[in-house]
């Protein structure tokens, strides 16, 4: 059987690839930005079934701003089908492809009123509140992976100099993986700043552990789409989310545009 790798060499050539993307809700068309093939998942083997609307679900290779690179336009998440390592194979082909780095984006609820709809925030660490692990079944010792260093030190300060020379703020937190697909309750909320959380949001955990499990450093960015349940009258919704994304997305890009051309 023909693997995912050897499908995407074949469309989209051998240079090995610099760094990898995964796009969250609402920022699925960052990938425009690449300069090459935009491959369909489904033609991708074990590349994930994405059902959740505001997703992009190609694989794009190519260059961006003088870097190539490996742009998920969508995720599945544990929600679609209670599958923790659901990006499993997406991740190992990245690496496979030569990538050592991965920037994760997501959609995100804020907990802390200095960080606002349509702001960032670069993750610091995060809480795996609903306790599901994508290594569950590996039956290797390489599943005992440390996390004291999740969220790459390295990847951090380079975003956050991005940032700086872009005068946009980027602020650090925590960011709280609940399983979806309801919204947290504001009682749930509470609870999660009680914890130490300054972000809630349905996603990135899982492809975390999965990137340190294999051997890719990672980072990543929130953006704001909402205020978290009970912290302001907002009608929280999908639809919401995707509507709100666009204001971060531009700030994100330019981040993004910068940290690849300081890399380049």
């Amino acid at each position: 059987m023909t693997t995912a790798t050897e499908i995407i060499r074949a469309r989209a050539g051998t240079a090995p690839i610099r760094l990898g993307l995964i796009l969250g809700s609402g920022l699925g068309h960052l990938a425009k930005a690449v300069d090459g093939p935009a491959i369909p998942y489904a033609d991708l083997p074990g590349f994930p079934h994405v059902s959740v609307s505001g997703h992009n679900p190609h694989l794009h290779i190519g260059d961006f701003d003088g870097i190539r690179v490996a742009v998920f336009g969508a995720r599945e998440h544990y929600y679609e089908n209670g599958n923790p390592a659901a990006m499993r194979v997406a991740l190992e082909t990245l690496r496979d492809l030569g990538a050592r780095d991965l920037i994760v984006t997501n959609a995100a609820g804020s907990l802390r009123p200095d960080i606002p709809p349509g702001d960032l925030m670069l993750l610091s660490d995060h809480i795996n509140y609903n306790g599901r692990n994508p290594l569950i079944g590996e039956p290797t010792d390489a599943r005992f992976v440390p996390m004291t260093k999740a969220h790459s030190p390295r990847l951090r300060k380079a975003l956050a100099r991005a940032a700086a020379a872009e005068s946009i703020p980027l602020p650090e937190g925590v960011y709280c993986w609940y399983s979806g697909p309801s919204f947290e309750t504001p009682a749930e909320i509470r609870m999660l700043k009680l914890l130490g959380g300054d972000a809630v949001g349905m996603s990135t955990v899982p492809e975390v552990i999965l990137a340190r499990f294999l051997g890719l450093e990672v980072a990543a960015i929130s953006t704001i789409t909402n205020m978290a349940a009970g912290l302001s009258d907002e009608a929280i919704s999908h639809d919401h989310t995707k509507a709100m994304a666009p204001l971060g997305a531009a700030k994100l890009e330019r981040i993004l545009r910068r940290y690849l051309r300081d890399l380049a």
